[in-house]
Formats: structure tokens, C-alpha cells, sequence
């Protein structure tokens, strides 16, 4: 059974007309999967409830806490920022969009299933500070859900931008390998990531960063991923895996420079699905994350839930979500296949040139911790 988090009081967090991340993402992604029929014996919605303080603290400190259910300006813990600008009730909200992903991830220490919650996926957000449009880390909330039950689980995040928050919490931590594919914090925010942020203490050898050249495409990212990935499955052999799936690599998104296709997209998130049910029993626990063009959000985490029902990507979109999505959003949506984005010769070497002096610098710093991964 795959049980799928959604509930209408998502929306409610919202920074605002201008601000690029609109909930509105939310709620046709939504109702693509309802329309596509794909809420079936084999996907059950489950709304989610808010997070206890209890739950919160199991990542953020009571001062964190108390400070966002304030609800006022507070630079020192993030809140106010262009990026995290404070609005009435995004306590409860926050608290709504971290309740799903702990509440999925309980669920799976019940029972061996896999979720998905869409709004999940908040990565930037440390226990103190607000950040990159997230105010409470439900990732790392999750993570720390599923640790009373399983010792050894891997956290995927192929965002375009670095999962900054999730790796500095685990950072010490050996009982989580986390892994993050993303454009290099060179070009992009959060300008972490690289290759030498393997973890310490405990923890050395347990964070692997794969920063991405602009404007890498598809062959590039299954590249790099077929690499690294497979590989850190086989010698971690997970229990349990969290994936933050955000769609923010692909070509058209307006905060990144990335040329990533659906297609593209589509793979990893299959082949993520395929690892997981080879190494760790089938338990995914999918999250959203970023993605900030309204014709791709949908469609993409559409697939994430076909892929994770052994399902290929639908061509069809039905044609009462198209004409809802028109309505809604003044465009048409994508649609797998996707067009494919071919780089001149001079980038694309550039591109090959970077990222294979990147993938060799990150084999050879692992090298020295964990001889048998690469």
C-alpha cells in the first residue's frame, strides 16, 4: 500500500502573490493524481495532522518553536527574511506541513508500506533558523521518526538546490547516510554542498554531495547518479528510505540553471524506486521539496507517484485536469515526453570536463574513509 499526504490546509502556507513558491503547486498536483484514477486500492490519501510540539522538538529547539508561534519578524532565528517572510498563521501551517511527513513516517514504523507526502520536502531549515522558504525541517523530523525503529536509513535529495539543513543535522550522525545531487553552490543557493562535506566524527563518510555543473542535462544527472548511487545502496544495504524529490532541476524553473527534462526527472525518481525495493524492502518515504514552474510541479510528482505504483509515466494528461490548470494558471502543462535540451559543444564539454573532476575528487576523499563504496 502506498499512502499518499495531502490536505487542502497546505495551502495555507503561502508567502505571499510574489513570492515563488505558490501553494497553489499543491493542490493540482493533487488533483492530477485524483483525475489520472490513480486514488485506488493501491493509493490511499491520508490528510495530515499538525505536529506536536513533542514531535517539532525531536529536530528544533522550544526557543525555535516559540519563536515562529509568535508570528513575528525574528532575524535571529530566520523569520522575516526576503526568502522566509512571516505571515499570519504559518505556525499552524508549518506545523501542518511537518505533521504529514512525521505522520508517514510513523505509519511506515507500523507497518513496511511507502509514502508520499506532497507538500513535504522543507530541506534548508536547521533547529534554530528559518530558511530558503522553509520554516520547519520535516525531512529531518521524519528521519528522526523512523531512527526509533530502523538503524541504518538513506536520505536521497536530488532538489536543485543543496539539502543544507537535513545534511548539517545528521552531519555527526553514522545511523543516516545522506546524499545530495544539486547544482553547485558555486552558481546557486544555498552555496553549500560540495564534495569535501563528508561528515565528521561519527558521522565521517556519511554525507556525499554531487554538485552539478550549470546547465547540466539529462545525461549528465544519470551520469553522475549511476555513479554514485547504486553503489552507496550496496554498501549501506538501508532499512528505510527518505527521498526529496523537487522538480526545480528542470530546464524551465525560474530559480535555477539546470537543463533537466521530465524524462529525466522520471528516471532517477524510477530508479530510486527500483534501489529501494532491491535494498531496503520497498520503504520509501517520498517528499516534494522545491519546483517553481506550475507546468512541471504537477506532472512531475504525478509520475513520482506512478513510479512508485510500478507504473511508467503517463503521455495522457486527462483532459478536465488540463482544462482546470488552464483556468488556474492562464498555460498548458507540460507533458512526458519532454523536450530535450542539447548544449553547444564548447558547454557541454565544459560540463563533462567539471563534472568528472568533481566525481573524482568526491571518489577520492570517500576513498580514504570507506575504501569499498567507489
Amino acid at each position: 500500500m502506498i499512502y499518499l499526504y495531502y490536505s487542502d490546509r497546505s495551502l495555507n502556507y503561502n508567502f505571499g502573490p510574489e513570492h515563488p513558491l505558490n501553494p497553489i503547486r499543491l493542490s493540482l498536483s493533487y488533483q492530477l493524481i485524483e483525475d489520472s484514477g490513480m486514488l485506488d486500492g493501491r493509493t490511499q490519501l491520508i490528510r495530515p495532522t499538525p505536529a506536536s510540539e513533542e514531535d517539532l522538538h525531536l529536530v528544533h529547539t522550544l526557543e525555535y518553536i516559540e519563536a515562529v508561534r509568535r508570528e513575528e519578524p525574528d532575524r535571529a532565528f530566520g523569520l522575516g527574511s526576503d526568502d522566509t517572510p512571516v505571515f499570519p498563521g504559518i505556525f499552524d501551517a508549518s506545523s501542518i506541513m511537518a505533521g504529514g511527513s512525521i505522520d508517514a513516517a510513523k505509519r511506515m514504523i507500523e507497518a513496511d508500506c511507502s509514502t508520499f507526502n506532497l507538500a513535504g520536502g522543507l530541506h534548508h531549515a536547521f533547529p534554530t533558523l528559518a530558511a530558503g522558504f522553509c520554516v520547519f525541517n520535516d525531512v529531518a523530523l521524519a528521519i528522526c521518526t523512523l531512527k526509533k525503529r530502523f538503524s541504518r536509513i538513506l536520505y536521497l535529495d536530488i532538489d536543485a538546490h543543496h539539502g543544507d539543513g537535513v545534511q548539517q543535522i545528521f552531519y555527526e550522525d553514522g545511523d543516516v547516510l545522506t546524499f545530495s545531487i544539486h547544482e553547485s553552490g558555486n552558481y546557486l543557493f544555498p552555496g553549500t554542498g560540495f564534495v569535501d562535506e563528508a561528515g565528521s566524527g561519527p558521522g565521517l563518510g556519511y554525507s556525499v554531495n554531487v554538485p552539478m555543473p550549470m546547465y547540466a542535462g539529462d545525461a549528465d544527472y544519470l551520469m553522475a547518479f549511476e555513479e554514485i548511487v547504486p553503489r552507496l545502496f550496496e554498501w549501506y544495504r538501508p532499512d528505510v528510505v527518505v527521498a526529496e524529490l523537487g522538480s526545480d532541476t528542470h530546464y524551465s524553473d525560474p530559480l535555477t540553471s539546470l537543463n533537466v527534462t521530465l524524462n529525466g526527472y522520471a528516471h532517477m525518481v524510477g530508479r530510486i524506486v527500483e534501489l529501494t525495493g532491491r535494498w531496503a524492502q520497498g520503504r520509501l518515504l517520498a517528499l516534494g521539496g522545491g519546483g517553481y514552474n506550475m507546468a512541471v510541479v504537477p506532472v512531475a510528482w504525478a509520475s513520482v507517484l506512478r513510479r512508485m505504483r510500478g507504473e511508467d509515466p503517463a503521455e495522457y494528461l486527462p483532459p478536465s485536469w488540463v482544462e482546470l490548470f488552464s483556468n488556474v494558471t492562464g498555460c498548458m502543462p507540460l507533458c512526458i515526453p519532454d523536450m530535450e535540451i542539447t548544449p553547444g559543444k564548447e558547454t557541454q564539454k565544459r560540463i563533462s570536463a567539471e563534472l568528472a573532476q568533481t566525481l573524482k575528487s568526491l571518489k577520492a576523499i570517500h576513498a580514504h574513509i570507506h575504501p569499498h563504496v567507489f
